[in-house]
């Protein structure tokens, strides 16, 4: 006898392939990764022993003595069986099983995953509220299946417990019991093994026996271990499974030495040889006889099948309704069972009514003719009642049969219609709910997922807007749709950054990005137990689920990276605002730039830098002006810089009665009004901003003054000097009146002006080199308890390069030399920005330096009214 190895034999679904029931079954593509878990929840890593527990649960319809005799149920097997007749719902409280099938569900361990499947039970297997349809459903810790609306379980996952006597290997051989079929042994090495006429153990025979094979259905029975000994089990096969020529029940059979079992009639029978230990070296003896028939081209009659590598359970539970329509029925193996199921079900309706019949004959027959006369006419009434009994039942079922035949035909919409109307009066109603839940997720669902693919998200929440008014009385879908709503959040706001990858903007995606985790994350295992009953009512929405937990890991990971970074970004600027330290938040944003790349909205944290570090720098000017307009359009975006103006406006900026005023001020000014500037800018009430107000003031009188002089000095010997001494100490931003007035003459003067500047920029460097050469102005020196001779020293040098810079740059502007302008320019430009600094500086000690020295200090740098009687001619 030769051997051969049929190793890959392993039969597909009918119409669902492999790949894509397993994405049905959420099991991941490589069982040996992690990553295919939840993200809510860990599983029993692959190979890890563990047991399943099954903890009643109390039902309120289970007296409590009842639920209290139920027992806690441990399974140590691959394989359980669930069913009336199983142990130990055999030996449980009739009550509690009395809606479980013979047959109802199984539980099965494959690949490290736990797995219920049910078995067309008449009552319904559900897990955690979800029917278990013709896909098996995936168990997790701490999920509830029930059996019926009564019998329910609460399931944990326990390490294996260590058996003493560990159930030993165990090999079937099913010999053919005729010699003149040509049927070949089959060598059974792995567990389970599927009976299938899609497998190659029995398709080989189809050209020779085309009935025969196609009397085995696709699921026909299977054999698998337990508790070390094989047993068979039908599958609801067309044609019946035969242990020692008894057709299999409900219950799988253990396969005994000596036993003979068939498959769809008489044709594909075999005895049974069951060996233990000596199974291995029988399957190296066929292994190595494979490789002997492996050389000749045409087999014998008498190899043997050696199936080396199990089927999956998977394909063993997984039902496909359409495939018993391609059995062809069997009537030798069909014949006797419904003959004898037929001949007891008359005698049974027989027997009742005949007895029925018999009583109601002695009721009438009597020889009191008043006396029969009165029974019939009481007889008479009660059947009247039991018609009218017979037609309220009937008509108070009616909303059921109803709604299941709109169901049957796929009529959703007013199947959930019709339930929740009968809801609103029946609101404990569970089977109607129950009903009713299903109706408006096959509804309403395939229109949300259609929307949601449009990226349509407005009509997304209007379907789910309709779908809770179709199920406004059942509180059991509202969870529900809130998750299909939690869900439509979440996908509208990805697509709008532009996909899961796209940057986070900083302080405009942290609240929506909270939200979505903060919902999940408060119940995350329950809102995975909604979103699996969803798929399980409507299979096609497993992939965009499945693309949503996706992009809710993404979401995850940016917080614990981006929106912590962006956590400490914010602390830090906030910590560097109070110290007005605006070179540290420069460098601070630089840092996280080149850190975070898909960190944005920096941009607007520099644009808010910018408008505050003017703010800040017109705080100390000559002038209300600057400041006035830097108040009217600071319009900051980011949150650190909004509540930094609050403050300084609550302590430091003028208020808006205070602007208004100024208005008025600037609005004279401009119009060569200057008498009637000046006399309202010295009305103005006093405040933070009084100093700036007063420097103002001693400018403007000197600019009135020296134009009312430059007009009478008009034709005389020095009139050219005073006009360029003059224009000097104009502010072209704020004296644009007086600017415009004498620009005609200043441009003939052209020539000589950018002389007078370039002298003015020669005396800035001067004074710039020496104050450098003396060491600048140190923090020592600022915090003097006066002011000594090195700072005031100093002060001089770098206040008088600075308005000579002023002044000559002006002059460049304004007559437009270009290319002097681009010269001098970065002269000015470090010159200003050591100035600024040292204010800056000064201000910061404010806390420390008594006001008048602090003002003191700051007026010697160029803050104070000096600076406007040095620049008088």
């Amino acid at each position: 006898m030769t051997a051969r190895s049929n190793l890959s034999m392993r039969p597909g679904l009918p119409g669902i392939p492999l790949a894509r029931r397993r994405q049905r079954l959420d099991i991941p593509r490589d069982m040996d990764m992690a990553q295919g878990l939840s993200v809510a929840e860990q599983q029993p890593g692959v190979g890890e022993a563990f047991d399943v527990i099954l903890k009643p649960v109390p039902h309120r319809e289970l007296a409590a003595e009842v639920a209290d005799r139920l027992t806690e149920i441990r399974i140590d097997e691959n394989l359980f069986a669930i069913g009336r007749a199983e142990a130990p719902f055999d030996t449980s409280p009739p009550e509690a099983v009395a809606q479980l099938s013979r047959r109802h569900a199984r539980i099965f361990i494959e690949h490290g995953f736990v797995y219920i499947a049910d078995l067309a039970s008449k009552n319904g297997t559900a897990v955690n509220g979800t029917p278990v349809r013709d896909t098996p459903a995936r168990l997790r810790n701490d999920d509830v299946i029930s059996f019926g609306s009564r019998l329910s379980y609460r399931v944990q996952f326990a390490p294996r417990t260590r058996r003493l006597n560990a159930p030993r290997a165990v090999g079937v051989t099913l010999l053919p019991q005729r010699d003149d079929l040509g049927l070949q042994p089959i060598e059974l090495a792995q567990f389970p093994f599927l009976i299938s006429k899609t497998d190659d153990t029995f398709a080989r025979y189809r050209e020779r026996y085309p009935h025969q094979v196609n009397y085995v259905s696709r699921r026909h029975a299977h054999v698998f271990v337990k508790g070390g000994a094989p047993f068979v089990e039908d599958l609801g096969s067309t044609n019946g499974t035969f242990v020692n020529g008894e057709r299999l029940g409900a219950s799988a059979v253990e396969l005994k030495n000596g036993d003979t079992v068939a498959f769809g009639g008489s044709h594909f029978g075999y005895s049974v040889h069951v060996h233990g230990d000596e199974g291995e070296s029988t399957l190296t003896e066929m292994a190595q006889a494979q490789a002997q028939s492996m050389q000749t081209e045409e087999p014998d009659g008498d190899k043997t099948t050696f199936v080396g590598s199990a089927h999956s359970f998977l394909d063993i539970f997984c039902v496909d309704q359409a495939a018993a329509r391609e059995d062809e029925v069997n009537e030798e193996a069909q014949q006797k069972p419904a003959e004898e199921s037929r001949a007891v079900a008359r005698t049974a309706q027989r027997g009742k009514f005949a007895l029925f019949v018999g009583e109601l004959r002695k009721v009438l027959a009597s020889d009191d003719r008043r006396a029969a006369r009165r029974t019939r006419i009481i007889v008479a009434g009660v059947l009247a009642a039991m018609v009218a009994i017979g037609a309220t039942l009937f008509f108070a079922g009616s909303p059921e049969r109803q709604a299941r035949s709109l169901m049957a035909h796929g009529e959703f919409a007013e199947a959930a219609s019709v339930t929740n109307a009968y809801l609103q009066s029946h609101p404990q109603d569970a089977h109607f709910a129950s009903m009713n839940t299903e109706a408006v997720l096959k509804s309403d669902v395939p229109r949300w997922l259609a929307a949601m693919k449009k990226g349509d998200f407005a009509g997304a929440d209007e379907i789910i807007a309709q779908m809770r008014a179709l199920s406004e009385h059942n509180p059991d879908v509202h969870s529900l749709l809130d998750e299909l709503q939690w869900i439509g959040k979440l996908e509208s706001f990805v697509m709008s950054r532009g996909g899961a990858d796209a940057p986070i903007h900083i302080y405009g995606d942290e609240p929506r990005i909270g939200a979505i985790l903060k919902h999940w994350e408060a119940d995350a295992s329950g809102h995975q137990r909604d979103l699996d009953r969803i798929a399980g009512y409507v299979p096609e929405f497993r992939d965009p689920y499945a693309l949503a937990l996706s992009h809710l890991r993404k979401l995850q990971s940016d917080d614990s990276v981006y929106l912590a970074a962006i956590d400490r970004l914010d602390a830090s600027i906030v910590k560097s605002l109070g110290q007005d330290d605006l070179d540290a938040i420069n460098a601070t944003l630089k840092d996280y730039a080149d850190k975070y790349p898909r960190l944005a909205g920096l941009d607007r944290v520099r644009a808010d830098l910018d408008a505050y570090s003017g703010l800040r720098r017109n705080l100390g000017g000559a002038s209300l002006a600057p400041l006035a307009g830097s108040v009217t359009k600071a319009n900051f975006s980011t949150p650190p810089f909004q509540e930094k103006l609050r403050q300084m406006s609550a302590s430091q900026l003028p208020p808006p009665d205070v602007l208004a005023q100024y208005a008025v001020v600037a609005d004279a000014w401009n119009h060569g009004k200057s008498a009637q500037a000046i006399d309202a800018l010295q009305k103005l009430p006093q405040g933070t901003w009084s100093p700036m107000v007063q420097k103002e003031l001693a400018h403007k009188k000197a600019i009135a003054a020296q134009f009312s002089d430059l007009q009478k000095a008009r034709g005389t010997k020095g009139y050219e000097d005073a006009l360029l001494s003059f224009y000097e100490t104009l502010d072209l931003d704020s004296d644009t009146y007086y600017a415009q007035a004498v620009a005609p003459e200043v441009a003939s003067l052209k020539d000589k002006a950018i002389g007078r500047a370039q002298g003015l920029m020669a005396q800035a460097q001067t004074s710039w080199q020496q104050y450098r050469t003396n060491g600048g102005i140190g923090g020592s020196q600022r915090l003097e308890s006066g002011v000594s001779d090195a700072f005031r020293t100093q002060a001089r040098l770098l206040s008088d390069a600075e308005d000579a810079a002023t002044r000559g740059m002006r002059i460049f502007r304004q007559v437009k030399a270009d290319s002097a302008t681009a010269k001098w320019s970065t002269l000015a430009s470090e010159i200003g920005t050591e100035a600024d600094l040292q204010r800056r500086s000064l201000q910061d000690l404010r806390m420390v330096l008594e006001p008048g020295l602090l003002n003191t200090k700051l007026s010697l740098i160029g803050g104070g009214t000096s600076s406007e009687e040095r620049r008088t001619p």
